[in-house]
Order: structure tokens, then C-alpha cells, then sequence
């Protein structure tokens, strides 16, 4: 039997990814998020009007998507309740975000020069994609407050273990992707660590011990 629980968040579950951006001072953004999907070459990216990365795309019009596999959730989750923004809003502020310029450092992942956009890549990420802005959206109708941002995928990088030979394919059962559920981490269908972000939105979840 179905029913109706009038349901307050719909993040079924997506790929984690990690937008690296450049600041108006030339220095690297990263920040954690989920609301992304991909079709052919482009991706569409849905991301808060308020948040440093979206004001840097909308100026540089450039940035990286790094797509962290499960084993990166500890890194993730580090950037979870951070901004790049000097000023942070009011209603980030209650739910526990902090300024933060060195995002990557407090990450502990490295910078990776990128071949074609200006903002670097996660070198640690085994999958890549360097792109640039197609198309900007408002999201959310009259009172929107999100942008979907439109980009074109220019080059991609993935690790060579993870591409089945001779073909130009990623091996879907090599690739083990982190997968944001309900402001929770998985992969491989198991809960993998922690998430400061569910506390921030005060998720009403009791999560059972993964068995592996």
C-alpha cells in the first residue's frame, strides 16, 4: 500500500561531484554537491543562487566536475557545511556552515592543472570533466532561489583501470561511484561514512551499521 507522506526532500539518490571553479582573485573553489545529470556531452548542474561556485561560474563560465568514487567519502564530508563566500547567509549560518578560502586543503585532495578550462582539476577524483557553460536557468518558478546551470563537457580524464580496453567505455563494475542519498553517503548500495550534511538539515535518519 501506497501513501502519502507529503515528503520534504527528494534527493533520491546521485553522483556525488566536486565543482572546482576559480575566485574573482584567481584562487581554486571546490564544493561538494549532487544535484547534477548528464545527457550526450552536456550536464545540467542545479546549485543555490547564494554559493560562491554558482557566482564564479556565472562570471568565469568555466569549471571542472570531479567525480569522487566511494572510497573518497571521509574527504567529501570534510567540505560538508563550508562556503567559499566571505559572508555567510543567514540561513547557512544556522545550520552550522563556516567561510572557508582553502577548500582543497581542508580536504586534504590536491590541485590538478587542467588542459582546457582555468580552474584545476581533484587529482585524486578517478573520473574528470573539464567544462564550460552553455546556458543558465532559473529554478524553482517565481520565487526561485537556484540556477540550473547548462555545460558542455570539453575533455574528460578517467583512470585507466576503470576504461574497458580498446574502447572509449567506463566499466560500469570497476566505476563504484559516491552516491548521495538523503544527504547520506553510499556506494555499492551500503551506507560508507558519516555525513555532517545530514546533521546540518537535521535529517531525522537511524542508518544501520553497513555489514561489509
Amino acid at each position: 500500500m501506497h501513501i502519502d507522506p507529503d515528503l520534504k526532500v527528494l534527493y533520491f539518490g546521485t553522483p556525488v561531484v566536486l565543482i572546482s571553479s576559480r575566485n574573482e582573485d584567481g584562487t581554486a573553489n571546490l564544493a561538494p554537491m549532487s544535484s547534477a545529470w548528464w545527457l550526450g556531452r552536456n550536464c545540467m548542474l542545479g546549485l543555490g543562487d547564494s554559493g560562491q561556485t554558482t557566482a564564479n561560474l556565472r562570471r568565469e563560465r568555466e569549471c571542472v566536475l570531479n567525480l569522487p568514487s566511494s572510497a573518497m567519502a571521509e574527504a567529501v564530508d570534510r567540505l560538508a557545511l563550508t562556503t567559499g563566500k566571505p559572508v555567510v547567509p543567514e540561513y547557512k549560518a544556522r545550520q552550522g556552515y563556516r567561510h572557508e578560502p582553502g577548500k582543497f586543503a581542508v580536504a586534504g585532495l590536491t590541485e590538478q592543472p587542467s588542459e582546457l578550462v582555468a580552474p584545476p582539476r581533484v587529482a585524486e577524483c578517478p573520473i574528470q570533466l573539464e567544462c564550460r557553460l552553455v546556458a543558465t536557468h532559473p529554478f524553482g518558478g517565481d520565487s526561485a532561489h537556484a540556477t540550473a546551470f547548462e555545460v558542455e563537457v570539453v575533455r574528460s580524464h578517467v583512470e585507466e583501470d576503470l576504461v574497458i580496453p580498446g574502447t572509449h567505455y567506463v566499466d560500469p563494475v570497476g566505476w563504484d561511484p559516491l552516491i548521495m542519498k538523503f544527504c547520506e553517503f553510499f556506494g555499492g548500495g551500503h551506507n560508507v561514512h558519516p555525513s555532517r550534511l545530514a546533521g546540518g538539515w537535521q535529517m531525522p535518519h537511524r542508518l544501520r551499521p553497513s555489514a561489509v
